[in-house]
């Protein structure tokens, strides 16, 4: 097993090297260029969830969502500017609206918005888990180290939220066809 102590003090020695920084690889620069895609994505499409719930504790959560990718967004913007990325075409912000004049037949429900945000939530978490697997240079690791830190972070609090509200969508229990005893 690794050792996470000398991890990071390899990761803090390659911010101390006078060495220049390698250029990105094609993967670290795609990983980029798409993890800014879906923030935006992820970003414009929480604020449309705002704009069509009345439930406050819903809109809370959605505006820290909104908040924190905004957040993540322009932070990798700046990076990418800096290493020469270009952006991905990206979703102009919605412009807040009042949620009771959303017709019924657009609008979604609590629970809808909230599952859906959460389902994103863990689509980002999975994007920058892999991204951070595929990176070789240590600031960008910590990059995606970061992002995930405030998705995971976001994500459990929401959990509870949700589990509370009862919107959080469980899965069937899993019975096995097979004892675990048998064989032994």
């Amino acid at each position: 097993m690794p050792d996470v102590l000398e991890a990071l003090k390899n990761v803090v020695q390659s911010f101390l090297d006078d060495e220049p920084k390698s250029p990105l690889h094609i993967g670290e620069a795609m990983s980029c260029w798409t993890y800014l895609a879906l923030a935006a994505e992820i970003q414009v499409q929480t604020e449309v969830g705002i704009n069509s719930t009345t439930d406050p504790e819903l809109r809370k959560a959605l505006h820290q969502a909104v908040k924190m990718f905004k957040s993540q967004k322009e932070r990798l913007t700046e990076f990418m500017r800096l290493e020469g990325v270009h952006s991905p075409p990206l979703s102009e912000s919605k412009p807040v609206s009042d949620p009771n004049s959303v017709p019924l037949g657009v609008k979604l429900t609590d629970i809808e918005l909230a599952n859906s945000l959460k389902k994103k939530v863990g689509m980002a978490i999975s994007n920058c888990a892999s991204s951070s697997s595929q990176t070789l240079r240590n600031d960008v690791g910590l990059i995606w180290a970061e992002y995930l830190q405030e998705l995971i972070t976001f994500l459990t609090t929401f959990k509870s939220l949700m589990r509370k509200r009862g919107w959080l969508q469980v899965p069937p229990i899993y019975y096995s066809s097979v004892s675990p005893n048998k064989g032994r």
